[in-house]
């Protein structure tokens, strides 16, 4: 099958190439322009640029280039941008979603199912709408959320969304027919700065999701640390408070503790609660919340 590709991040880029691996002819890509990415200002491609470049895939970074576009179907993942009805007219596109439709259409769906506390999550091909993730759906695979973090989602979410899409684009059977989205639809905001702060009011469970989003920070009377991973723990430590104890590093929260399994101090690199603590020589730690920032 001919296929016009539309996608930008990391994800999007892994996607593309399964669509290549699995035999399809993507005749062009077309993804964000090139912007500044980490450090520094010089301007870097995507990573779907870059996986079309080392493909041989002519790459655009304008909408206007389907409408020379000799293609049976375009494929969105992750482009960044919405789709006027107009090219959606001259071209129908799959779009790959990482979420059980209608919950969690948006921007973030695979870090506010784990903010929500969702057993369950998965990917959705469908059919795409000028409106936002409203179109009826070809294939849903489902899979369960459990104690993944964000990172580790989206690497699952985004192998099996590669397969569902290969599924379908070979399916003549799946790619004719498609069902209406059914149930209360959930929409998932952009995340924010205050979505990834922990204070010691909250209960053990909720700071664990938003650790698990991975770029959670707290202030402790030794300076900032950004946790990078934690576990809930059977520990007993006052609000407020971080201590060793049962051999266990743990974070005092409102109902309970979390342990503390890999840190990174302000200006340091990355460690283990164990080799922090050791390093301190204290008994207890004071910690509460990093004022938020626009990182």
């Amino acid at each position: 099958m001919r296929v016009v590709f539309l996608g930008t991040p990391a994800p999007a880029s892994q996607i593309l190439e399964r669509v290549v691996e699995a035999g399809h002819e993507v005749v062009q890509v077309i993804t964000r322009p090139d912007a500044k990415r980490g450090r520094g200002g010089a301007l870097s491609p995507s990573p779907v640029k870059e996986t079309a470049l080392r493909l041989g895939i002519p790459v655009a970074h304008q909408l206007d280039v389907l409408d020379s576009a000799e293609a049976d179907v375009g494929v969105v993942v992750a482009y960044g941008a919405l789709i006027p009805a107009s090219r959606l007219e001259k071209l129908p596109m799959l779009n790959v979603h990482f979420s059980l439709l209608p919950r969690w259409r948006g921007a973030a769906p695979v870090e506010r199912c784990i903010l929500a506390g969702d057993e369950e999550t998965g990917v959705d091909i469908m059919t795409l709408e000028p409106t936002l993730d409203t179109g009826p759906i070809h294939f849903e695979v489902k899979t369960l959320v459990g104690d993944k973090d964000a990172n580790e989602l989206l690497s699952e979410l985004t192998r099996i969304g590669g397969d569902a899409l290969v599924r379908v684009l070979t399916d003549p059977a799946l790619l004719k027919n498609a069902s209406p989205q059914s149930g209360e639809a959930t929409y998932a905001a952009k995340l924010s700065a205050s979505d990834f702060v922990i204070s010691p009011e909250l209960s053990a469970s909720n700071a664990m999701r938003i650790i698990r989003l991975g770029r959670t920070r707290i202030q402790t009377s030794k300076g900032t640390l950004r946790i990078l991973k934690a576990r809930p723990a059977n520990a007993t430590a006052a609000p407020g408070e971080i201590l060793r104890t049962d051999g266990k590093v743990v974070l005092g929260l409102a109902d309970g503790a979390l342990e503390l399994l890999e840190l990174r101090p302000e200006g340091s690199k990355s460690m283990t609660a164990e080799s922090w603590w050791t390093g301190l020589r204290e008994v207890t730690v004071q910690w509460s919340s990093v004022a938020i920032s626009g990182e």
